[in-house]
């Protein structure tokens, strides 16, 4: 892992139903990724799509060395750039369900690792619609974490946001040093929990968290929050696109001296904290690479 500053990228887009359209917005917003200096880009949840209508998902979900996950290979290996594409839509058991997954991807266009959302979001949101995503989709078992030119990042996707045993496993059972929480956030959720959760992971783990963001209207059913974000370890926002609601890059450098300062002035770590406590000890198993 590098000791000097890296500059790293998070996405803000509009998905749609449309595989070339999505893969054209990320490609470009790359190149904006590179131009800036970055090594590493995140992208939110559904970066390659997201449906218009029920059993759309499901419909094009693919194993992750298929057609859609190899041109995002190519482009990593091409741009010279690690990516991080989450969730995506691996096909699952059967042709109904999937698994909605994180993919770090290394600049050679190698799959480094993958992690499979644990916590699906079925949810009667206030004021919103009703979300059952567990009726398409199957929950991941491992929590992952993984080494990079960025760090070592513990994965997550989205509704994880909301349980902090995760991270906690993540940051002192893992020692992750980057949080990724790639999201699609509604507009209701967003505005009241969106950047508060953010900064709280952060501060509680000591950890910078990169949070890329779907954003606005997708379809006529659906919109998201946005407000992409990059937060350092002491809960302070580095980087933020100036409009929630645009298709950009937040760009910033990932200083892992801060991380070292921060951690020994306030030394949290000290305190150990069992699994059981935790309750992943029999539920989850623990995965590093």
């Amino acid at each position: 892992m590098a000791s000097n500053p890296v500059r790293v990228a998070a996405a803000q887009m509009t998905s749609i139903n449309d595989l070339a359209a999505n893969f054209a917005t990320c490609s470009r917003l790359v190149k904006e990724a590179v131009a800036e200096g970055a090594k590493f880009v995140c992208f939110p949840e559904s970066f390659s799509f997201i449906a218009d209508k029920d059993g759309e998902s499901a419909n094009i979900a693919e194993p992750l060395d298929g057609p859609i996950m190899q041109q995002y290979c190519s482009l990593a290996r091409e741009s010279g750039i690690w990516l991080s594409l989450g969730g995506f839509q691996e096909r699952g058991s059967d042709d109904a369900h999937l698994r909605n997954t994180h993919v770090i991807i290394d600049d050679s266009g190698s799959i480094r690792s993958s992690y499979s959302k644990i916590h699906l979001f079925d949810v009667d949101v206030p004021g919103g619609r009703v979300y059952k995503e567990s009726s398409f989709t199957e929950p991941g078992k491992d929590i992952v974490a993984v080494d990079s030119p960025a760090g070592r990042l513990g994965l997550s996707v989205c509704y994880d946001l909301r349980f902090p045993e995760l991270y906690q496993q993540l940051r002192f059972q893992h020692e992750a040093q980057i949080l990724l929480v790639p999201s699609a956030f509604t507009k209701i959720t967003g505005q009241a929990h969106w950047e508060i959760l953010l900064r709280a992971r952060a501060i509680e783990t000591q950890c910078y968290v990169i949070a890329a963001a779907q954003a606005g209207k997708h379809n006529d059913k659906r919109e998201s929050y946005g407000d992409t974000l990059i937060i350092d370890p002491w809960g302070t926002v580095v980087g933020r696109l100036p409009d929630r609601i645009s298709t950009g890059i937040a760009v910033a450098d990932i200083d892992f001296s801060l991380i070292d300062s921060v951690r020994a002035k306030i030394p949290i770590a000290k305190v150990t904290l069992s699994c059981s406590i935790l309750g992943y000890e029999t539920d989850h198993k623990l995965t590093s690479t």
